[in-house]
């Protein structure tokens, strides 16, 4: 399948009311490429790489799933809260795999940064470089999410 077809089958799946009721790409009007090539430039210009992002995602969430009422505090920095609803949902790009519908908010309490993010959000981070389209409802700017994610002492490493 040519690339410009499989752009046209992912950004219809990407549509509100397709997989999620907002959709993933806000009122951005740039192809995928466009976006994911412009945030993986923000990304170099902090060294930071797609997986770092992902992996720090899934641990505060892991750290929620383990307590009872799915809040804590970690390093006494980061306040972390998931919330979890019913169903899954399947990757706008169309690959295998269901991820579960729940919702984590990080509040970094250095920097007074919140962040909310689901398991769709990390997938398509990690798998897709896809941070999603401007005015999206999950949309961070990479630099956001590196603030919120990591302290400074973290972030200049």
């Amino acid at each position: 399948m040519n690339e410009e077809l499989k752009e046209i089958k992912i950004r219809a799946r990407m549509m509100p009311g397709a997989v999620t009721y907002d959709g993933f790409l806000g009122n951005d009007k740039r192809s995928l490429s466009e976006i994911i090539a412009a945030d993986n430039k923000e990304l170099e210009r902090f060294n930071r790489y797609v997986e770092e992002i992902a992996d720090r995602m899934k641990y505060f969430t892991d750290a929620t799933f383990d307590v009872f009422d799915n809040k804590v505090v970690i390093d006494d920095i980061y306040e972390v809260e998931s919330t979890s609803s019913k169903g899954n949902l399947s990757c706008p790009y169309g690959h295998g795999g269901l991820f579960r519908k729940y919702e984590t908010t990080l509040t970094n309490r250095k920097n007074n940064i919140t962040v909310k993010w689901t398991a769709m959000t990390i997938h398509l981070i990690e798998a897709h470089h896809f941070f999603g389209g401007k005015g999206s409802h999950y949309r961070y700017e990479p630099e956001t999410l590196l603030k919120a994610l990591f302290t400074e002492a973290e972030r200049k490493k």
